[in-house]
C-alpha cells in the first residue's frame, strides 16, 4: 500500500526538509521499515531498541490515533495519510502560574 507520511519537525533534517513523503507497507511498521530504507536514522528515531515504538511519539492513521486501532499492526490502505506527532510536554511557570514558589 503507497501512503503519505506527514513528517515532523524533529525529522525533517533526515527527509532533507521534506514535511510528506510516500511510503510504501501494509502496516505502520512496514511504513517504518520502508522510510527507514530510504531515510536511514528513521527507525531509531521512532522505535526503541527492541523495535517497539516509543512510547513519546504518537502516530495516527486518517486522523485517528493508532493506539486506538491495532498500535503498531495497524493495517494501511492505498492513499492512507500516517502522521507522526512527537508528544509536547510542558513545564512549570511561575509567572503564568500566578507566580511565587509552590512545593
Amino acid at each position: 500500500m503507497k501512503v503519505i507520511v506527514r513528517i515532523p519537525t524533529p525529522l525533517l533534517s533526515l527527509t532533507g526538509g521534506q514535511k510528506e513523503v510516500e511510503a510504501v507497507g501494509e502496516t505502520i511498521m512496514e511504513v517504518i521499515e520502508d522510510l527507514e530504507r530510504k531515510y536511514p536514522g528513521m527507525k531509531e528515531r521512532l522505535c526503541d531498541e527492541e523495535g517497539r515504538l516509543r512510547r513519546f511519539i504518537n502516530f495516527f492513521v486518517n486522523d485517528e490515533d493508532i493506539r486506538f486501532l491495532d498500535n503498531e499492526n495497524t493495517k494501511l490502505k492505498d492513499g492512507d495519510v500516517v502522521s507522526i506527532v512527537p508528544a509536547i510536554a510542558g513545564g512549570y511557570d511561575k509567572e503564568s502560574m500566578g507566580g511565587g514558589d509552590h512545593a
